[in-house]
């Protein structure tokens, strides 16, 4: 089949309620723990995409056996530090810089070496920051230059450790986390704001972790070799999946959507807050705590006369994958929106600030970009209607949803590459676009 779709038409007025596809940052994260408790867990509407699917395979291939019963996945595991590692092991994380971070933090203690590969895009991503602390621990670890592939070795020894995370990375902050989950003794984390799916999760399973507010940062204290036993858990749907229908819906003509039983964690609804500021009427209903986590539904309606933003800077660690989605929505607004200190965006599946700006050029938007500073000139009255090809973007998942919200919204005809890529996060990505409207060949 092709690896490519056609969009012609703009989407028509709808008026639908939808759900979307399961989070995938807390469906990595029950697979890893379910891995390390003791018994059988029961994990419900886990997301069967291609990052998660791999977490499946890699905890397959470390001695963690599962099962799957309509729409449940039962993982046995036998408590902490007990996969069974065979020599000459390699693990493929694929994609996934979540999956390919976090299971190095439970590697610590192996007594074999490991091997981690990835994929063209992963193992362009830099490692470094997630080595360096691991280290501390006592791991020895080689790799090439910092980036994929890496090989681990695990030590007897770990020792707790003290560290500072002044990037806002969740990845490291849950590296640190599940390493320190093997280590005797009191590891402490003063890490900058970032989501807490982790820290929620370990509270979930009622590990003695202790959180304290500072002004700056949080101060994360785990004691480590604490077992935990089997659970049971319905991962709720992905607000990252959520934005491009928040954004679809938007820009929009007399358009309005419900979307069920969204995880709306405070550390992830940054785009939420940055939406209403530049004047969308987005609200959260049916709003429930579910094991720690946050749900509601979420309630979009068109919205015309978009305003520009001067974004803070304390938004962007809970808006971070939702960037690409919010600068169109700045391409649409009337003024000049500015943001701040998204270095962090080239750190993802591709170089996504160096192609936002890139993009945005390419649809007509004067962009003025400073290191990782980036001020959108926008066009309330902005059309399209030239002809557009999208390729040669790394297959980022999130480049390809971005190109179908512009051309749904925005008009034009478009060859969009790389249709295989909604596989990472959204595989029911199109067919819900369907759903709305959306004429795709």
């Amino acid at each position: 089949m092709p690896n490519h779709i056609y969009i012609k038409d703009k989407i028509k007025n709808f008026n639908k309620k939808i759900t979307v596809t399961a989070d995938k940052s807390i469906s990595i994260r029950s697979v890893l723990f379910a891995s390390q408790a003791v018994g059988i867990s029961k994990i419900s509407n886990l997301l069967e995409s291609e990052d998660v699917l791999n977490t499946l395979k890699t905890i397959k291939k470390l001695g963690i056996n599962y099962t799957k019963q309509k729409n449940t996945y039962y993982i046995e595991g036998f408590g902490l530090n007990s996969f069974n590692i065979k020599r000459n092991i390699t693990l493929n994380a694929g994609n996934s810089g979540t999956l390919a971070r976090l299971i190095l933090g439970l590697l610590t203690k192996s007594k074999l070496k490991v091997r981690l590969i990835g994929d063209k895009s992963l193992s362009t991503r830099d490692f470094s920051r997630v080595i360096k602390p691991l280290r501390l621990f006592g791991a020895n670890i080689k790799s090439n230059n910092n980036k994929l592939p890496i090989e681990i070795l695990g030590t007897d020894f770990l020792r707790p450790i003290k560290y500072f995370e002044n990037i806002g990375s969740a990845q490291v902050k849950s590296c640190i986390l599940l390493s320190a989950l093997n280590t005797p003794g009191t590891t402490v984390i003063n890490a900058k704001s970032s989501r807490n799916h982790t820290e929620l999760m370990l509270k979930f399973l009622e590990n003695p972790i202790k959180i304290q507010k500072k002004k700056n940062f949080e101060k994360i204290s785990i004691n480590g070799l604490n077992q935990f036993k089997a659970f049971k858990y319905n991962v709720p749907g992905d607000i990252s999946s959520a934005a491009f229908f928040i954004v679809l819906t938007l820009l929009s003509k007399k358009s309005q959507i419900i979307i069920e039983k969204v995880n709306i964690n405070p550390s992830r609804i940054g785009i939420i807050k940055i939406l209403n500021k530049m004047g969308a009427n987005i609200k959260l209903k049916k709003k429930k705590l579910y094991n720690g986590e946050r749900i509601a539904d979420i309630h979009v309606k068109s919205k015309n006369n978009l305003k520009s933003i001067n974004c803070p800077s304390n938004l962007n660690s809970s808006a971070i994958d939702e960037f690409l989605i919010i600068f169109l929505v700045a391409a649409k607004a009337k003024g000049i929106s500015k943001f701040k200190d998204l270095g962090e965006m080239n750190q993802k599946e591709s170089k996504r600030l160096d192609l936002a700006t890139n993009f945005l050029k390419i649809i007509g938007i004067k962009v003025k970009r400073i290191k990782n500073d980036i001020n959108i000139y926008g066009n309330p009255n902005l059309t399209l209607s030239e002809n557009f090809e999208m390729k040669n973007f790394l297959k980022d998942h999130r480049i390809f949803f971005l190109s179908c919200i512009t051309a749904l919204t925005l008009g034009g005809k478009w060859k969009i590459n790389d249709k295989d890529s909604i596989n990472t996060s959204s595989p029911n990505f199109l067919q819900t676009l369907k759903i709305l409207g959306a004429k795709i060949n």
